[in-house]
């Protein structure tokens, strides 16, 4: 039968009504994971539409499934970073939403600590287990919205659930009918999405979800959980690891709106922040994401760098304050003890630093030249120069014209007689057998031995 859709605009075929598929062993689809060789990726040739929402947003995880990969934070830790989400996100809330845990007296405490700021954004959502009284707790401390555990995959309905499709599908309705009940929208988060059976248990299941979200007249979320970073953002790509046709038939099949559908993804496979944009690209407002990456095993989708691929993505910060993100690095760093894996983009020690002396004289000339952006004004960070063996004489000059803040006419060049005795004892050193980077507490040692007055004391 022909009707014209509304999602469109063009006469299609009415979309088939998928229903459950209750099979009796489960599938684990042994052709794409077969557990003692690399998953395979497998193509179907179809192409889905881009269909990138009027607006997206960012929500963060980093107080929950960030919290448990580290030592867990204090009250005032956790309130000290609920503050630097609220201005790196901006007055325009891009940074919508964050979840807190809600089951020791701590974390209710950092909550309340938190919702008594009076903040717009990041609006404070919670996660709870599956269950009346986890609902009560979070209607009582007057929580609008929280996440709720729902696995699809039949690793986990079978193996860790021990149940049936229709047995989960069951308890987990009955589960979102509870949270109805308590006036709470419900984010359920479809765990392990990227292996599960999307057309025989995802859909029906969520358009199920959806029914039950008429009757109640409350919005039910739908989070796609990319739990082990299996997902791929391949044009044609087969499900079940199809970032775009995961979030295409969740749409086109299921009729959950953009602003309803969120995408949480890991970072197994290195195609966290590339997964997340393809959520984006193809119909998802929102993408969960991580300070730092932190999360589970390999963690989860770096905040800071959805920030600049949203950047990237609309041609605008929207209002969002990039510089927040070296507070907030400088803040894991030194107050809460995180050590950030030096390459790390944005925030690690060596994201704009070079050893190069072909970098640093490139840097020289024009920062422009070996920056990927302006990171003095975006991020507060200015691009640096580590001192070693081939740093050279023009990553000597550039070193000390950073670290001395000197403006153009007072800059040295690598000519300069002080960068060049610096640059004879730097070689002597590594000719001497020296293998570890020059600190800088010994360059400034040597520059006043060899320049007197020239500099100010440190």
């Amino acid at each position: 039968m022909l009707e014209i859709s509304s999602k469109t605009n063009l006469l299609e075929k009415n979309s088939y009504k998928y229903s459950l598929q209750d099979v009796a062993e489960p599938n684990l689809q042994r052709d794409v994971y077969s557990y003692g060789t690399v998953p395979k990726v497998a193509f179907n040739h179809r192409r889905v539409p881009l269909n990138m929402p009027e607006e997206i947003w960012i929500t963060d995880t980093s107080l929950r499934d960030g919290q448990q990969s580290v030592e867990p934070y204090t009250v005032e830790q956790i309130v000290n970073i609920y503050k630097l989400l609220s201005r790196l996100g901006g007055p325009y809330g891009i940074i919508r939403q964050t979840e807190f845990f809600v089951y020791s007296k701590k974390d209710r405490q950092a909550l309340e600590k938190c919702m008594e700021l009076g903040l717009k954004f990041p609006e404070i959502t919670s996660w709870i287990r599956a269950s009346k009284e986890d609902f009560k707790l979070v209607r009582d401390l007057g929580i609008r919205e929280t996440g709720i555990l729902v696995s699809c995959s039949d690793y986990h309905i079978f193996k860790k659930m021990k149940m049936t499709r229709s047995q989960v599908l069951d308890y987990y309705l009955g589960t979102v009918k509870d949270a109805f009940d308590a006036g709470v929208i419900p984010r359920c988060h479809l765990e392990d999405i990227t292996r599960a059976d999307f057309y025989g248990f995802v859909v029906p299941f969520v358009n199920e979800l959806q029914a039950l979200s008429r009757q109640a007249g409350i919005p039910v979320k739908i989070r796609a959980c990319d739990t082990m970073g299996y997902g791929v953002p391949y044009t044609e790509a087969a499900l079940p690891r199809s970032v775009a046709g995961i979030i295409y038939g969740l749409q086109h099949y299921s009729d959950v709106p953009s602003e309803c559908l969120e995408w949480h993804g890991h970072n197994d496979f290195c195609k966290a922040v590339a997964n997340a944009s393809t959520a984006w690209l193809y119909g998802a407002c929102a993408v969960n994401c991580s300070l730092l990456g932190i999360g589970e095993r390999t963690g989860n989708i770096p905040l800071e760098a959805m920030v600049f691929e949203y950047a990237s993505l609309r041609g605008s910060l929207d209002g969002m304050n990039p510089t927040v993100i070296t507070e907030i690095a400088e803040y894991f760093e030194k107050d809460i003890g995180y050590k950030i894996p030096p390459m790390t983009p944005f925030v690690g020690a060596n994201f704009n630093s070079t050893r190069a002396g072909v970098h640093a004289d490139g840097l020289m000339k024009d920062a422009e030249i070996y920056t990927i952006f302006d990171t003095e004004k975006l991020l507060n960070r200015p691009a640096t120069v580590e001192v070693g063996k081939t740093s050279g004489a023009a990553g000597i000059a550039y070193w000390i014209n950073q670290h001395y803040r000197l403006k153009d006419g007072q800059k040295l060049e690598k000519h300069d007689p002080l960068v060049e005795q610096l640059k004879a004892w730097v070689d002597k050193e590594y000719e001497d057998g020296r293998v570890t980077m020059i600190a800088h507490s010994e360059l400034l040692e040597k520059i006043q031995e060899f320049a007197p007055g020239r500099f100010p004391k440190e």
